[in-house]
């Protein structure tokens, strides 16, 4: 989307509201064009420079004073649009390593990590932005500010998070030439405890993952 276009409401290209908005729509943008997957070797590399930039904006919307909406009730912005097409594209184009466990609350003691995927949470972000950004471009800017601050909160912030984490792992496992644990037969629908996930866990050396996912290995 065009600068004109994006900036519709006439807001200062310098305000709060409009740095946001840029920069989740940079977001949505860059991880669209990713996941065609017409450069694959950069994939990894670029979708950590794009989760940590956009959590720089999650980390201004939560140090943010509270947001409220104009109206009472959320407008309607209709359907969300789908974003299975995106999801599937991420789990062929980061196969075998979507798939990595994680602990959703880490102050809740003794929570044992679950599994979880790459290109579910990548989807899952994507939809939560673009729910915001619907209302952004209809001119209702508190109401996609209210929306954006709320759900880095309760979904988006904690899922960017741990995506984050898993893609910073993953580069660190090639980059210092380290042995990469494969959660291979481990999915979404398991529920297991840490003990089992090393069990699960078979040897993949870095350097079979290095060359399809563009990381350079150790020298």
């Amino acid at each position: 989307m065009s600068d004109a276009n994006l900036h519709a409401v006439a807001q200062d290209p310098d305000s709060f509201a409009v740095q946001i908005a840029d920069s989740i729509e940079s977001f949505i943008v860059a991880t669209t064009e990713v996941a065609k997957g017409d450069e694959p070797d950069s994939a990894v590399p670029f979708l950590l420079l794009e989760i940590s930039q956009l959590l720089l904006t999650g980390g201004r919307l939560g140090a943010h004073e509270d947001i409220i909406p104009d109206e009472r009730y959320e407008p309607d912005t209709g359907p969300d649009v789908d974003v299975d097409d995106l999801r599937e594209r991420f789990a062929v184009l980061l196969d075998p390593v979507d798939v990595f466990s994680e602990v959703f609350d880490p102050y809740e003691p003794r929570k044992a990590p679950v599994a979880s995927r790459i290109s579910d949470n990548l989807a899952d972000i994507v939809t939560d932005l673009r729910h915001g950004l619907a209302h952004y471009r209809a001119g209702r800017t508190s109401e996609a500010l209210w929306w954006w601050q709320f759900s880095y909160f309760s979904n988006w912030g904690p899922t960017a998070s741990a995506t984050l984490r898993a893609l910073q792992s993953l580069v660190a496992h090639v980059r210092l030439d380290q042995p990469l644990e494969e959660l291979d037969g481990l999915d979404t629908d398991e529920d297991l405890a840490e003990d089992a996930l090393a069990e699960e866990a078979g040897k993949v050396m870095a350097q079979e993952i290095a060359g399809p996912l563009g990381l350079r290995t150790a020298t």
